[in-house]
């Protein structure tokens, strides 16, 4: 018991060597305790006791193993045993179950095959009911006495109607020459038939104003196989629409009613979408169309303006209309269907539509221009015709423009931002409604047609006029205090082509940009511009009269003795008069040529006013003498002028007047250091001809020691 204890101590996986430690340490002499001398027999000893309890012990667990396996082989065969009556069991019960099986299904092939014979049976007997029945009304009509419940209770006119459906396809199918036809040709005839349907009709009129839709319901079901049912269709949309139409707006009450109408029409009748469709055909043909001619047919002679305006809203509408239609079941193709009802009442309308839209542009565009010409007290002038080629000829030669003489424009540049603004406004307007109203495979064409009209009025007759008109109130080079009002026109007609090719881009891509029209529109707009910019470019001459203007400020500011005072050691200015107007001048005109043109096109016309400018302060210095102080005054005069040449921005311009800074310096030079200023860096590579003329220029020139010195 002692080795069991110990052997099964702890809850640790058994280790043999963790196993002989705790073995020694309880043994006394084992030398795992402190102060305890080793006995090596006493612990000997231990172990040959332990190990024999241990044999026993394994024996002992060994005989128990056995024991259980035999006892588990055991229940392993009962079990077994056990499990093979189970499936014998369970085919047993298969097999039983298959036979109910076929037993029911044996049954049920009875029962049906019952069934059959029943129903063979009784359909020809309850047939012959009917037919007795039907005999039995028919006696009632032969005799003329309706004597029956069902033809005597209105309550029970549905029944009524029934029976009187059938024999009257009955009579009608007997020969009138026959005995048995002559006899039911009260039946065939419509008097009692129509009475019925007549009757139904208006039970069901009755209905439909107390809003009884159960009975409404049932008498319609009745009246599906009368001839009279469209006519029970018919007065439903008309009693439907009684009092729909009071508002002034006939579109919102039309969208109103059809979804009035469309939640209740599927408990009424077994056909709603159709019924549904026929109160909207009658909405557009009666309804609408009536009202689009009174609103249309007012102002189509009269009013152009208000024509195409009523046009374009009522067709917005109604397509809007029939968008919100869409939602409902009218069919099939209810797209196909609202499309030409549409049709039906505006396609008298826009057949003509491109043809009023331009007649209108046209005059009101011409109306808007010709009102801004009379508000300045202006007659318009003929102007050129010439194509691009025959202006850029005349800008080669540098030739007036055909207007006759140079006229005085008095500082107006014959450009409207408000005309602008109207006539693009028109454009857009036109825009919108071609896109509305025209026929997709016309929208290209149409749309072309406008913009054509939009370039005739705002490109040619007031842009290109305003150009024209610019360019002969150029003056000449040589007139004093000329006003350069052309720059103001080429302000504003740059600024007028901005908000054109806006709306070119806005209004009329989307509207060609997948048709062939596309590359014309983009051509003549290209033409356009390139027109444009010749004309342009022939305003170059403005910069003729700047340079006419600076000539006029020097040559009357201007001294000979600003560069050879009479008292050298006497000079209080740090520049002359003639250089702070010109450049005062020269400031000025930059800043305008800035404000009135963008893009490359200011660093061109800059550039070319910056070389004339060089050129003529360059001969303007060329006509004087310097003594030494003037010389000096010559240098600040031209570093004015550098400065002012930086308000350019051009780099080229900059180079000129820095070259001319230091030509200048040769002016005051030392004679003795001639030589070496002349190679420094900004002019060694001049030519010695220009070097020569600007040191002859010096009043001391004629000594010979400084001729010497610079040869």
């Amino acid at each position: 018991a002692h080795c069991k204890e110990f052997f099964f101590c702890g809850q640790e996986p058994f280790v043999a060597d963790e196993y002989i430690e705790r073995l020694a340490w309880r043994t006394p002499g084992g030398g795992s305790r402190g102060g305890e001398a080793f006995d090596p027999k006493r612990l000997l000893e231990e172990f040959v006791n332990h190990i024999q309890e241990l044999q026993v012990m394994d024996e002992r667990i060994q005989r128990k193993v056995e024991k259980l396996e035999q006892q588990c082989q055991k229940e392993a065969k009962e079990f077994a045993k056990k499990v093979q009556e189970l499936q014998k069991s369970n085919q047993v019960a298969f097999q039983h179950f298959q036979e109910l099986d076929e037993h029911i299904s044996y049954v049920a092939t009875k029962v049906c095959h019952l069934g059959d014979q029943l129903e063979g049976v009784n359909t020809p007997r309850q047939r012959a009911v009917e037919a007795q029945k039907l005999m039995k009304y028919f006696n009632e009509f032969l005799d003329g006495e309706l004597k029956s419940d069902v033809f005597t209770n209105s309550e029970k006119i549905k029944e009524a109607a029934d029976i009187i459906q059938k024999l009257h396809l009955i009579a009608q199918e007997l020969p009138f020459d026959s005995l048995m036809g002559f006899c039911c040709y009260p039946l065939s005839s419509p008097g009692k038939y129509h009475d019925l349907e007549c009757q139904l009709i208006q039970e069901f009129t009755s209905a439909q104003r107390r809003g009884e839709i159960s009975r409404m319901r049932e008498v319609a079901a009745v009246l599906l196989h009368f001839k009279g049912y469209s006519h029970c269709v018919d007065v439903y949309i008309k009693q439907c629409q009684e009092g729909a139409f009071l508002r002034n707006d006939v579109f919102e009450d039309a969208a109103i009613l059809c979804q009035r109408v469309n939640k209740q029409v599927g408990e009424i009748f077994s056909n709603p979408e159709t019924v549904l469709a026929k109160l909207i055909q009658n909405i557009f043909e009666v309804k609408l169309q009536s009202y689009v001619k009174d609103q249309l047919e007012e102002h189509r002679k009269s009013d152009a303006e208000q024509y195409l305006k009523n046009l374009y809203d009522l067709y917005t509408r109604t397509t809007n209309l029939s968008s919100k239609l869409m939602e409902f079941n009218l069919g099939t193709d209810k797209q196909t269907f609202l499309s030409k009802l549409i049709k039906a009442i505006f396609i008298s309308y826009l057949e003509n539509y491109i043809e009023v839209e331009i007649g209108y542009l046209k005059s009101r565009s011409a109306m808007i221009l010709q009102r801004y010409y009379d508000s300045k007290n202006h007659q318009k002038r003929s102007i050129g015709t010439g194509g691009i080629q025959d202006l850029k000829e005349r800008l080669r030669q540098r030739t007036n423009l055909p207007l006759g003489p140079s006229i005085d424009t008095h500082g107006e540049t014959f450009l409207s931002q408000e005309v602008v603004v109207n006539l693009l406004q028109e454009t857009k307007q036109a825009f919108e409604r071609c896109h509305r109203l025209s026929d997709p495979s016309d929208l290209p064409k149409n749309a072309f047609r406008i913009f054509s009209m939009l370039v005739e009025f705002l490109c040619t007759e007031h842009i290109d006029y305003a150009l024209e008109t610019g360019l002969a109130g150029i003056p000449s080079s040589d007139s004093k205090n000329a006003n350069l009002y052309f720059l103001d026109v080429v302000h504003q007609a740059n600024t007028i082509f901005h908000l054109f090719d806006k709306q070119f881009n806005d209004h009329l891509m989307p509207l060609i940009s997948s048709s062939p029209k596309l590359s014309e529109c983009l051509q003549k707009k290209k033409d356009i511009i390139e027109q444009m910019e010749v004309k342009l470019d022939m305003g170059i001459d403005t910069l003729n009269c700047m340079i006419g203007q600076m000539k006029h400020i020097l040559a009357a500011e201007q001294k000979k003795t600003d560069f050879k005072p009479e008292d050298e050691n006497n000079v209080l200015i740090q520049y002359t008069n003639a250089c702070v107007k010109v450049c005062g001048y020269v400031r000025k005109q930059v800043e305008k040529i800035r404000n009135s043109m963008d893009g490359k096109n200011v660093d061109t016309v800059l550039m070319e006013l910056g070389v004339r400018f060089h050129r003529l302060i360059y001969e303007h210095l060329q006509q004087y003498s310097y003594s030494c102080m003037g010389g000096m005054l010559a240098i600040c005069d031209v570093a004015e002028y550098r400065k002012c040449a930086k308000d350019f921005k051009i780099a080229l311009v900059l180079q000129l007047f820095d070259t001319l800074h230091a030509l200048c310096n040769l002016l005051v030079v030392a004679p003795d250091n001639l030589k070496q200023v002349c190679s420094g860096e900004q002019l060694a590579n001049l030519d010695k001809n220009i070097l020569h003329s600007f040191v002859q220029l010096r009043v001391d020139y004629r000594s010979a020691r400084l001729a010497r010195h610079f040869s």
